[in-house]
């Protein structure tokens, strides 16, 4: 059964087509216009083992806000279709992912009720032309349209780069983890049968 999905979603703001395929093997096409979001997208891609194609438009000359939130809502809600009735799923995932001088942890449960909780702190506001603000705001809108928990917490960091390049890849992990098949069980990871909210 294929755990594939595509989503568009077109504003005044932005225009987004997401679609992913949880089974894939890593494949990326990644198309923001915001250079180092394509880069953090693209990694996601590759260590998730998500296939996935993102095409974007949007309103940079505001800023990148609304394109960045915008992507985050449109591949949670992939996420969440690609999943399906999550039969089969181990459901849960963490990740510790080092980068140099950097540490970021992350864990998911993929329980049908959103809940974000974001511990991480930045020297400066930028990296390179990218507010580093808008990492929290794109895994706000993921885990709120995905229904998941997602916990990210940096115990430490100095490098701006290093910091949200790290959380990306250990939610890249962590995702991996959650959404693939269980060998040893092929129901809902529920004592409530259902993974729906």
């Amino acid at each position: 059964m294929s755990r594939a999905a595509e989503i568009s979603r077109s504003t005044k703001e932005t225009k987004i087509r997401v679609s992913i395929n949880l089974d894939g093997t890593g494949n990326a096409s990644i198309r923001t216009g915001v250079g180092f979001f394509d880069h953090m997208l693209d990694l996601l891609s590759r260590h998730s083992l998500i296939d996935m194609t993102i095409e974007a438009a949007g309103d940079l000359h505001i800023d990148a806000h609304h394109t960045v939130e915008d992507v985050g809502i449109v591949l949670g809600q992939c996420i969440e279709k690609a999943l399906g009735d999550k039969k089969g799923i181990h459901r849960y995932g963490w990740s510790m992912v080092p980068m140099d001088e950097t540490l970021a942890q992350v864990a998911v449960d993929l329980s049908g009720r959103p809940a974000f909780i974001y511990n991480a702190q930045y020297r400066g506001a930028l990296i390179g032309d990218f507010a580093v603000e808008l990492v929290e705001e794109f895994f706000k809108s993921v885990a709120t349209n995905a229904k998941m928990n997602l916990h990210i917490n940096v115990p430490y960091g100095t490098n701006n780069h290093h910091v949200a390049e790290a959380i990306f890849k250990s939610f890249a992990m962590a995702l991996r983890h959650a959404t693939e098949h269980d060998p040893r069980n092929d129901r809902v990871p529920s004592t409530k049968e259902s993974l729906n909210g």
